[in-house]
């Protein structure tokens, strides 16, 4: 109940149910005022610009959806003056196909752009024969004014809906976040880790997913942080930040404590611990999404207790005191997430103020570009590049639909077959296979519900209310849950069509439906294989671009300038240093997900690779232990001291990554003098713990380049 009352008060959800309130006003004014025809055509102008409507920052909304009402009307007019033209029409579909897809170029953001180009020409197929050149134009001006139309509704919605995108977009956030705590809870479990490689899969698959939610989310909450609710929204949200280096932290030494059974009960306890916090977290969610005043936080149960006896060990009594001392560092970090948590409680209730003088300045830095430019475009012009080979394959596969459709008995509908490949066929054979099969499935559950529903003989006005709601309904999850929309497409279809020839019979409608999905599917699946861009070649960009980023970070959260700096550039760069760190990991993340669905034989080395991750995240863990170090406990350090040893750290680790030192020449590790053993109380002494702190991560430097190297040249 919990999940699906998440589902419906989700922003995508909620952005479905803006594109559907527009269809249906935007169709009923140009029925009232030019007729049922005019607002038949009106409303694919309307689902021609939906595809770049989703929830999103309000700067730059009118500029992403302008492209779809500039570029789809021509096209819908091409089409409608060459229907009597197989050779020409045709030719016109592939060229068009061609270009529209090279908007891969421009990543997510130009993905909309290309299926709404797509859905100009293959909608403009499904519009009744008109005599004359006078008749298209006529259709292509009503066309155009549904589009028009939705430019104006989807901006001005953007703008009404922002306060609740904002709230959402936090909630949502946290929802990700639970979810990697409960699993993050797991490696405190001896039996949770039954299945390491199932278990860390899942791991960097979560924190992917949560680097592209944060992203999105700082895309609208750190859009002008102003008033006082925008500012608590984005002070949640960089508590959320600062938490997941925690969350990633609390990993630490807890190889070293699970291979000794008298830990055990501690990391139980200290799990239980995390999946209590993680259940206040969702239900601050939840109380964020229902517009209730959040619960108190609740300390989790013998949080206390633990802390207490820990400091409270006689470790002269241990066999080995280094591992003891180690077991308290994780009852602290574990603590630290605590802490996120009830500051992300005390921001909600409003008893705490937030703390986002870094993004109220420069906002700016921490969302993605809004503006088009032409550089993308300029770049592809190679015969590696995924983009391009995307274009001429997705080109290749509309020729053969189209020539199919020429062919085929029936042809009522014969568009069916170039909508399924448009909506199937996919930049990489992963992401193609999961629409086919989301794609066959959908449509048949589509077509058993929309059987038993005509065969009950609704009224008109009852259809139309259906056709609305599964227009926003497939709106809503086309990127989230493609099964949901594939159903409601399909409904969608058969119901239009129902109402636009109710002569012909139903059973025909819904097995043409099915074998030109069917068909349209297998022609996805077999040109996914042509010109292929497997992910091999993509990893040693995506390799370069997580060790600049590791690099920089590493300089950066090293730096004692954050210490001692009058204003916020240090913390600034800090910030902006780690984004890339996590963002690069979520890109290399996605492409071994897509590796594992390609043929054995093109992979790349997925076992370097999955260490080149898991090392990554031991890394920014070590830093993160160290920054809290010197956020947290300055008292304790020197600053003039430790200035030589941060700054030689930073140094070694960036040549290291750089491959200026080799991996076995690492001077900080063969001079490391402090072994687990010589560890103090670092109640007493911090400083041997920091430096033991940098001895780590130079050596998880060093593996992390001599695995980048291995699965780079794969």
């Amino acid at each position: 109940m919990r999940s699906t009352l998440r589902i419906v008060l989700s922003s995508y959800v909620a952005n479905g149910v803006a594109v559907a309130a527009g269809l249906f006003v935007i169709s009923a004014i140009v029925h009232l005022f030019l007729g049922p025809a005019a607002a038949a055509t009106a409303t694919v102008g309307v689902i021609v610009v939906t595809p770049a409507d989703r929830a999103g920052p309000i700067r730059g909304k009118f500029i992403h959806l302008l492209p779809a009402v500039l570029i789809g009307p021509p096209l819908f007019l091409a089409v409608q003056v060459l229907r009597g033209q197989p050779m020409a029409l045709s030719l016109l579909l592939v060229v068009a196909t061609f270009f529209a897809f090279l908007g891969a170029a421009w990543g997510k953001r130009g993905l909309p752009i290309s299926v709404s180009v797509m859905f100009a020409m293959i909608f403009s197929l499904a519009q009744p024969l008109r005599d004359g050149p006078a008749a298209a134009w006529h259709a292509t001006l009503d066309f155009t004014l549904g589009a028009v139309l939705y430019l104006l509704w989807g901006t001005a919605t953007s703008a009404l809906l922002n306060a609740r995108y904002r709230v959402q977009f936090v909630a949502e956030s946290l929802l990700a976040v639970s979810r990697l705590m409960r699993t993050q809870a797991r490696q405190f479990h001896r039996e949770g880790l039954a299945t390491q490689g199932r278990f860390l899969g899942q791991l960097m698959g979560q924190q992917a997913a949560l680097a592209d939610q944060l992203q999105a989310a700082r895309n609208v909450l750190l859009e002008s942080p102003r008033s006082p609710k925008r500012l608590r929204l984005a002070g949640m949200l960089m508590q959320i930040l600062d938490m997941r280096d925690h969350l990633v932290a609390c990993s630490l030494d807890l190889d070293i404590l699970r291979s000794d059974p008298a830990h055990d009960a501690l990391l139980r306890s200290l799990g239980t611990q995390i999946e209590a916090l993680a259940e206040q977290v969702q239900s601050l969610a939840d109380a964020l999404l229902l517009g209730r005043r959040p619960a108190p936080f609740q300390a989790p149960p013998n949080a206390d207790l633990l802390s207490a006896q820990h400091e409270a060990a006689d470790l002269a009594q241990a066999a080995e005191p280094s591992a003891n001392l180690l077991a308290r560092a994780v009852v602290n970090r574990v603590s630290y997430i605590g802490d996120e948590v009830r500051r992300l409680v005390e921001l909600a209730r409003g008893e705490r103020e937030p703390d986002v003088a870094i993004v109220r300045r420069a906002w700016q830095l921490f969302v993605s570009p809004t503006g088009w430019s032409w550089r993308p475009f300029a770049a592809l012009w190679h015969w590696d590049a995924p983009p391009l080979r995307h274009a001429i394959r997705a080109a290749l596969a509309i020729a053969a639909g189209q020539t199919i459709t020429l062919v085929l008995p029936w042809g009522t509908h014969d568009y069916w077959i170039l909508l399924t490949i448009v909506v199937v066929l996919r930049g990489s054979l992963a992401q193609t296979l999961e629409r086919r099969n989301s794609r066959v499935l959908g449509t048949l559950l589509g077509c058993v519900l929309t059987g038993m529903l005509l065969a009950a003989h609704p009224p008109a006005v009852l259809l139309l209310v259906i056709v609305t709601i599964a227009q926003g309904i497939a709106h809503a999850f086309a990127v989230s849950r493609y099964l949901v929309t594939a159903v409601a497409a399909t409904i969608l279809a058969l119901v239009q069509a129902h109402l636009l020839s109710s002569d012909v019979a139903t059973a025909f409608e819904v097995a043409e439906r099915i074998g030109d999905t069917v068909i349209g599917v297998a022609l996805a699946w077999l040109f996914s294989y042509i010109l292929p861009s497997w992910e091999r070649h993509q990893v040693p960009a995506l390799i370069a671009r997580t060790l600049a980023a590791h690099k920089q970070h590493v300089q950066q959260a090293l730096a004692l300038g954050q210490l001692t700096a009058v204003d916020n550039k240090a913390e600034l760069a800090w910030r902006l240093a780690r984004r890339e760190v996590y963002d690069s990991l979520s890109a290399l993340v996605q492409a071994v997900q897509r590796a594992l669905a390609e043929p054995r034989a093109v992979q790349p080395r997925l076992d370097n690779l999955e260490r080149v991750v898991g090392h990554s995240y031991q890394l920014l863990a070590q830093l993160t232990a160290v920054k809290t170090m010197l956020l947290q406990r300055r008292e304790r350090l020197d600053a003039a001291q430790m200035r030589d040893p941060l700054k030689d750290a930073a140094d070694e680790i960036a040549a290291v990554l750089d491959g200026r030192i080799p991996v076995q020449a690492s001077t900080m590790a063969q001079d490391a003098g402090t072994t687990m053993l010589d560890l103090p109380d670092p109640s007493e002494q911090l400083t041997p713990w920091l430096l033991r702190r940098l001895q780590l991560a130079s050596g998880i430097a060093r593996d992390l380049r001599a695995e980048a190297s291995q699965a780079g040249a794969g």
